[in-house]
């Protein structure tokens, strides 16, 4: 796909790997818009030359009046970036709200806005989604069990937009990174509770913490040459090989690794 004179919408845009994103598109002739529940979306996109909406875009109102919008401000749509996403609560979540909120975000609004788009782009016989999912949708995540199955479940919606859609022209990426320095990592990291801190570390201690614009410059990458996986992280290749190698092997290593990252966390608590 060439990125010049296409025309994008990016959600989750006002920080993070999301406003990395919209430069990134804007450097290469791109018209963006940018789309996030947060206000401050609109100062990103006026610094980048792009359009902006405030809004909630998991919900199937928020993503019709998203791309109502977007008609307006660009004249059509070419790619959607489903790049918003929440972490969620710690384990296994305290009630049936904590699972709605985070699949409403990380799933069923990908959901929802393939929908719209589909139509469109299969008459013309050409279009662009791109999944902001994580290395945790091909591998796992310690400690948050919503956002490692969401992420599975992301990944696995845009394995079957690819296979049911690519020979009707819709192009389809997936992102799937470890970690990256934005909001939600810090968070993690400087949680008070143990858990929370253990989960955050394994991820920045299975790898490199790259900046978003890297991350976005990966996914643009993928974009333009037509490859279905973007891993700002090579190694989450090998280690998804490894994993389907010899499972059991790989869940053994997992809950040891837990361990580890656990009782390092718990130290330095009490240290």
């Amino acid at each position: 796909m060439d990125i010049r004179g296409t025309r994008a919408i990016v959600t989750g845009g006002a920080g993070g790997i999301g406003s990395a994103l919209g430069a990134a598109l804007a450097q290469r002739g791109a018209h963006v818009v940018l789309a996030d529940i947060d206000p401050g979306v609109a100062a990103v996109a006026e610094g980048i030359g792009a359009g902006s909406f405030t809004g909630d875009t998991a919900t199937s109102e928020g993503i019709a009046a998203l791309l109502d919008s977007a008609r307006e401000q660009l004249g059509g749509i070419d790619a959607y970036f489903a790049n918003a996403g929440i972490m969620g609560p710690r384990g296994i979540g305290e009630d049936e709200a904590d699972w709605d909120r985070i699949f409403e975000t990380n799933v069923r609004a990908h959901i929802r806005a393939a929908k719209a788009l589909l139509p469109e782009w299969t008459e013309r016989g050409s279009g662009c989604f791109v999944t902001t999912a994580s290395a945790a949708g091909l591998l796992t995540q310690l400690g948050q069990a919503g956002y490692s199955v969401t992420k599975h479940a992301a990944v696995g919606f845009a394995e079957w937009l690819s296979i049911t859609y690519g020979d009707a022209g819709v192009q389809v990426t997936c992102l799937c990174p470890m970690a990256v320095d934005t909001a939600m990592l810090q968070a993690g990291a400087q949680a008070a509770d143990p858990v929370d801190r253990a989960a955050a570390a394994a991820v920045t201690s299975a790898g490199a913490v790259l900046a978003p614009a890297e991350v976005a410059e990966c996914v643009l990458a993928a974009v333009e040459a037509g490859q279905f996986l973007a891993l700002p992280h090579p190694e989450v290749l090998e280690m998804y090989r490894m994993k389907g190698s010899d499972y059991d092997r790989w869940l053994r290593g997992m809950r040891r690794y837990q361990r580890q990252l656990l009782t390092a966390a718990q130290a330095g608590e009490r240290g």
